[in-house]
């Protein structure tokens, strides 16, 4: 290989439209739902992460939450109606001036409203102005949820350019549980900072395909107490998950060991050990559009583990763990058949040593486990695990040019392999 190796040499990819010298600014619309109050918190993730925003909250928001709150929030003063600030013209200013707005929570009521092309108060009339993108996060109960004019609401505003992720599973208002939560601040602000970065980067080209992910790290017992495992955190494939669902996929993700809250839409399976998440992955591939192994799959486990804790005996010394091979489930998931995945991606944590750099253990890999995508990341001085950030490059199978994912946020990264992946799904089918 000759060259620089792009995963040595990194650069940095702003939230901020390309070319700006300014801090993005994002228009935050409150709808009137009791979700509200946690909307505050996805002000406050903006502001932190350097957006300029302005509250745009409807008349019935402010009786959940306070001008007062928006605006200490904010920075910014806080109105509801096309009358106020009419010199300005603030109903048209605050639509043509954003980079993004953010709808959260989106009422069935704000759906409808918006879907139609009201413009009864200054919310709606934003919206109509805006040419930015615009990102909804609906809350509300289930039977509104599922409602016929809902959904078909969702999918004329869909139809438009308009993200709208779907709502999470959980406890709603008083006692009852189903789809109709808001996502959580830090799901819709990954999103929104996604499309700050990439305006394009949710399209709906993975509608109506079934994409299985795996995420985290396997454990694998040595007693009770103890396990062999690794540093995955899960937010790589987590991020590839909420990705693929905001771009219209039906998402199984199987989550090894994972500590954060179910992207919005998805459907999680949680395990815990190698042979576990085989079992899982082999269930939920069969005949799917997609798979990504993204999990950090642990290599060996012992041969026993302990039905009691192991003890440290003086004199006796370390006790010797026998180790067996764990199976290779990529390449179990690749190999031909009438229930193969269309495409399967890996993932190959290298790192380089005096025989070879990442990118060539990458594509030996690749080679040896029979997938369509391979995705390298580097994984030393601190990288890819445990951070919010990664860089890699997609190798494909079919000598296509490898792919530089430059160092960023991993939605990021999760949006290029979904815009590698969305292609190879609508092209004609492979021969069996």
């Amino acid at each position: 290989m000759s060259g620089p190796d792009p995963l040595v040499h990194e650069s940095v990819t702003s939230t901020q439209p390309a070319g700006a010298d300014r801090r993005p600014r994002v228009v935050v619309g409150v709808g009137g739902g009791i979700a509200a109050y946690k909307v505050g918190g996805l002000v406050r993730l903006f502001t932190e992460h350097g957006a300029d925003v302005t509250v745009v909250p409807t008349a019935a928001a402010l009786r959940f939450v306070g001008a007062a709150t928006w605006e200490a929030l904010s920075g910014h003063p806080v109105s509801t109606d096309v009358f106020t600030d009419i010199p300005h013209v603030k109903h048209v200013a605050a639509g043509q001036q954003a980079d993004l707005v953010v709808i959260a929570p989106a009422t069935a009521d704000l759906l409808a409203r918006a879907a139609t092309g009201r413009a009864d108060d200054l919310l709606t009339s934003t919206l109509l102005v805006t040419r930015a993108p615009v990102l909804m996060a609906p809350a509300m109960h289930t039977e509104m949820w599922t409602h016929p004019a809902t959904q078909a609401n969702v999918a004329t505003l869909r139809a438009r350019g308009v993200v709208v992720l779907d709502p999470a599973v959980g406890r709603l208002t008083g006692a009852d549980t189903g789809p109709g939560r808001l996502p959580e601040v830090e799901h819709i602000h990954a999103a929104a900072a996604l499309l700050l970065a990439r305006p394009a980067a949710l399209p709906p080209d993975l509608a109506g395909r079934r994409v299985v992910i795996s995420a985290g790290g396997t454990r694998e017992p040595l007693d009770p107490v103890r396990f062999l495992g690794n540093r995955s955190s899960g937010r790589q494939g987590y991020a590839l998950a909420l990705v693929a669902a905001a771009r219209g996929a039906a998402v199984t993700l199987v989550s090894a060991n994972v500590s954060l809250a179910p992207p919005p839409g998805v459907r999680v399976v949680e395990v815990t050990d190698a042979r576990a998440l085989q079992a899982a992955m082999v269930e939920h591939a069969a005949g799917a559009d997609a798979v990504v192994m993204a999990a950090a799959v642990a290599d060996f486990r012992p041969v026993h583990a302990g039905p009691t804790k192991i003890k440290k005996r003086a004199g006796q010394g370390p006790p010797a763990i026998e180790l067996v091979e764990n199976p290779d489930i990529l390449a179990g998931l690749s190999r031909p058949g009438p229930d193969r995945p269309r495409v399967v991606v890996g993932f190959a944590a290298e790192t380089g040593d005096a025989h070879g750099t990442p990118l060539d253990y990458g594509r030996d890999k690749l080679a040896r486990k029979g997938c369509d995508l391979l995705v390298v990341n580097r994984v030393d001085d601190g990288r890819a695990f445990e951070v919010a950030d990664n860089a890699g490059v997609i190798l494909a199978a079919d000598g296509s040019a490898p792919v530089e994912i430059p160092f960023g946020p991993k939605t990021v990264l999760a949006a290029a392999v979904c815009d590698v992946l969305a292609p190879r799904l609508s092209g004609p089918e492979p021969p069996t």
